[in-house]
């Protein structure tokens, strides 16, 4: 008997979280596990090889960027994403949606975030113009690259995830910022979920078409803001969807995916209220997260994956992680600092080079500057989660938690 896509092995006690293995085509991934995003087929600044010598257990690629360049076709042409960026491991894709609506209103790489300014449906960055257009049909927004135009429909995000191939794909899913209101926070979580059944009959389709593709697990993604009741609306919708009469009856989700704008003091709290709705045999995976104290309260509430391009783009502005907080290595107090970025971490960075030669490579603006940067720091929340996960399993998350949090947030001498 073939076993399951997803299993848990320790229960954290009293609590959501556990720890687990998910199954796929290209291995298996132990959960909790931080997954490093390479958004267009690459961590950037860092070979594949380093990634999975570092730890990471698994990659993640972004659909909206990979069909803009170099386009599915060349990469399912290469033998999936996989093969095209020479990563043996698991994949994932997220369906573009971040993307589609951050860039098209102009946020770029962040949305707003802050709760107390909910006054309007109509979301634009300061000076921006924007870019998307959402209807209950899809998306249809302008290219960052060129202004071209383009239009994602939940149909068109599957197929385009089902070209490039990822072991783990994500339903098409509309992205709010918490200044939408709340009508409009009311409307979208219906839009997705109508979108949701929409993306498992079209992954139903495609996955019978190409009998001989190796199978890929599509997540659902639970929305609705900081809204307790949209968002258990959203997960009890999703996890019963194919209970309903139409397109997806009979059909479900392998896993789901926890999305939209989340206040930092409520992540633990949203995590909770959408765990509670889910499955239990099935993975949730808690987009745009690697903080430590957030990955030690999301764990705590029941999140299996996380994914962040944080621990990257800070190394490439010169912010290091450490056991005792983030610190910037361009301070002039590193000059003639010889001992390693973080004497505690185990990675190739810290076991080589020093911080006086990391602080020369970013002062010289030399390209390798970002590189052992990146290493470091994408090993050290990698590690992070390790540990958590040996915690879960010898019953030590607690003690695990208020040393690494302890030390990480005070005010001592990095």
């Amino acid at each position: 008997m073939a076993e399951p896509f997803f299993s848990v092995e320790t229960q954290l006690s009293g609590r959501r979280g556990r720890t687990g293995v998910i199954r796929t085509p290209h291995g298996e991934i132990r959960t909790p596990a931080f997954i490093p995003v390479g958004t267009q087929a690459t961590v950037k600044t860092v070979l594949p090889e380093s990634v999975k010598d570092l730890g990471a257990q698994a990659v993640l690629a972004n659909a909206y960027h990979l069909y803009l360049q170099p386009g599915p076709d060349i990469v399912a042409e290469a033998g999936g994403l996989g093969a095209f960026m020479n990563w043996p491991g698991p994949t994932f894709t997220d369906s573009g949606g971040f993307q589609v609506m951050s860039l098209g209103v102009g946020f770029k790489k962040v949305l707003a975030m802050n709760a107390d300014r909910v006054q309007t449906d109509d979301v634009i960055a300061e000076g921006k113009e924007r870019l998307a257009a959402v209807d209950d049909d899809g998306v249809t927004f302008k290219s960052h690259l060129d202004g071209s135009t383009h239009r994602f429909t939940p149909e068109v995000s599957i197929g385009i995830q089902h070209r490039l191939g990822a072991d783990i794909i994500f339903a098409f899913d509309e992205l709010t910022t918490l200044v939408n209101t709340r009508g409009y926070q009311e409307r979208s979580v219906q839009r997705t979920h109508e979108w949701a059944v929409r993306c498992l009959a079209e992954h139903r389709k495609l996955a019978a078409a190409n009998p001989d593709m190796p199978a890929q697990a599509l997540f659902g993604v639970v929305q609705g803001a900081q809204y307790e009741d949209l968002r258990k609306q959203a997960a009890r919708g999703l996890a019963t969807i194919g209970d309903a009469a139409g397109p997806a009856k009979g059909l479900s989700f392998d896993g789901y995916g926890i999305g939209g704008a989340l206040e930092k003091q409520n992540l633990a709290t949203i995590v909770g209220w959408v765990s509670a709705e889910l499955p239990a045999d099935k993975p949730r995976h808690l987009l745009g997260i690697s903080e430590p104290d957030d990955l030690f309260a999301a764990v705590e509430a029941g999140a299996d994956t996380f994914d962040c391009v944080s621990p990257s783009r800070v190394a490439r502005n010169a912010a290091v992680y450490s056991v005792t907080g983030r610190f910037n290595i361009t301070n002039s107090r590193f000059r003639r600092d010889f001992t390693p970025l973080d004497a505690e971490c185990d990675c190739y960075t810290c076991a080589h080079y020093t911080r006086a030669y990391v602080h020369h490579l970013f002062k010289a603006k030399e390209a390798l500057s970002a590189t052992l940067c990146t290493i470091h720091n994408e090993r050290f929340i990698v590690r992070l989660v390790d540990r958590i996960r040996a915690a879960i399993e010898d019953d030590t998350f607690d003690e695990l938690r208020a040393d690494v949090l302890g030390r990480y947030y005070s005010t001592s001498e990095k």
